[in-house]
C-alpha cells in the first residue's frame, strides 16, 4: 500500500477498459476506503493521460492514471466549550447561527475552535454528564469522524444559519434536500459597487480557478466545472459606492456567491480572494481617517435556511439577524 503523499501510477490493460475511474481505483486500492478516493477523485486530484478525470470516467487500454495518495483521516474533533447560538433543536436536528471567523470542521490549520468541536460539547458531552448515560444519538456520523452533525457548510467569514443532523437518519433525510435543490436558502451580501439591474438572475458555471487551487472560477467547458445559478435583487443602493443586496442561489457550488457578484462587476465587501481587500477602514467610503476598520472579513450572511424537518417533515423557516459588524458598514453607508 503507498504511503500518503506518495505518488501512485497505473496503468491500465486490456481486460481492464471499460471500467469506470472510481471503481477501477477501489479495485487496486482495497485498504483505502471509498469515500476517500471519491474526494480525492472530486477534488480534481486524479489524472487520466495528463487530463483530470471525473470518477464515471471509463477508462481504455493503456490509458496512466496518476495521483498522490491522500493522507488519512484525523480522528474527530475535540469537544470545546464554546458559545453556539442555537436558532432550533430537538433531537432530530439543530440550527445554529454561525460567527464570522468560525471554521466547520476541522481541516489543515484550523484543527480547534471549530463548530464541530462546539456542536460535539454543546450535544454530546454536556447531555452525557446532566444524565450519566453515553449520548448515542448526539450527533451524526455519516459526514465521518472529522465531520459530525455537519450536512453543508458555509465559508469561515461566512455566518448565519446551518443545520445539523442529530441522527443518521435525520443525516440522509437533510442531505437529501440538498442534494434535490429543495432546501431555500438566502444570503445578504454588502457589495463593492451597485449592480446595474434591480433584479436578475447569474447562471455562470464555476470550476476550479486555473492558477490559484484556493480560488474558484467562472469557467465553461471544463472537466471541474458545474452548473451555477444565483438569484439577486438590491435591498438598498447607496449611491455607485455599495449595496446592501439578497442573494438566491439555486445551486450549490463552493464559493458561489462570492464568485458570481465578482464575475458581474460588484464583488461582496471585504472578500479578500475576489475583491482584493481583507480589510475597509473608515475611510474608505469617505469617513475619517484612522478608525477602527469597518469589517475585516467578506460581508455575506447567510439570513435564512427553509427546509423540511427531517422526520416531521414541518417546512422550517431558521433566520439568522445580520451580525453587527455588517450592520455597522451599513450604519456607515447611510450616515454618509
Amino acid at each position: 500500500m503507498p504511503q500518503p503523499g506518495e505518488q501512485v501510477e497505473f496503468v491500465v490493460v486490456e481486460e481492464e477498459a471499460g471500467t469506470r475511474l472510481d471503481r477501477y481505483l477501489a479495485d487496486k486500492l482495497s485498504d483505502l476506503s471509498r469515500s476517500a478516493l471519491a474526494r480525492t477523485i472530486d477534488k480534481g486530484l486524479v489524472r487520466v493521460d495528463g487530463v483530470t478525470a471525473k470518477a464515471s470516467l471509463k477508462l481504455r487500454a493503456e490509458a496512466r492514471i496518476c495521483f498522490a495518495m491522500p493522507e488519512p483521516p484525523r480522528a474527530g474533533p475535540q469537544a470545546e466549550e464554546i458559545p453556539l447560538e442555537f436558532l432550533y433543536l430537538d433531537e432530530a436536528m439543530a440550527a445554529v447561527n454561525k460567527p464570522p471567523g468560525m471554521v466547520v470542521h476541522p481541516a489543515k490549520g484550523n484543527w480547534k475552535g471549530t463548530l464541530a468541536g462546539a456542536l460535539r460539547w454543546h450535544l454530546e458531552e454536556q447531555s452525557q454528564a446532566e444524565d450519566g448515560e453515553p449520548q448515542t444519538t448526539g450527533l451524526s456520523t455519516l459526514g465521518g469522524a472529522t465531520r459530525p452533525g455537519i450536512v453543508h457548510r458555509l465559508d469561515r467569514d461566512t455566518s448565519g444559519v446551518i443545520a445539523v443532523a442529530r441522527s443518521e437518519q435525520s443525516h440522509h433525510a437533510l442531505a437529501k434536500q440538498f442534494e434535490r435543490r429543495t432546501v431555500a436558502k438566502t444570503y445578504l451580501a454588502i457589495t463593492y459597487g451597485c449592480p446595474q439591474l434591480d433584479a436578475d438572475e447569474i447562471d455562470l458555471p464555476i470550476g476550479i480557478h486555473p492558477y490559484q487551487r484556493e480560488k474558484m472560477a467562472v469557467r465553461r467547458d471544463h472537466s471541474t466545472s458545474r452548473e451555477a445559478v444565483s438569484r439577486y435583487e438590491v435591498v438598498e443602493r447607496f449611491g455607485r459606492k455599495a449595496a446592501l443586496v439578497r442573494v438566491a442561489p439555486k445551486t450549490g457550488r463552493t464559493h458561489q456567491i462570492r464568485v458570481h457578484l465578482a464575475a458581474v462587476g460588484t464583488p461582496v465587501l471585504c472578500d479578500a480572494l475576489y475583491s482584493g481587500r481583507s480589510t475597509i477602514p473608515s475611510e474608505f467610503f469617505g469617513g475619517k481617517a484612522g478608525g477602527t476598520p469597518l469589517i475585516e472579513r467578506q460581508s455575506l450572511h447567510a439570513a435564512r435556511l427553509e427546509i423540511d424537518h427531517p422526520t416531521s417533515g414541518e417546512r422550517l423557516s431558521l433566520e439568522a439577524p445580520l451580525p453587527a459588524d455588517m450592520e455597522g458598514v451599513l450604519a456607515h453607508l447611510r450616515s454618509l
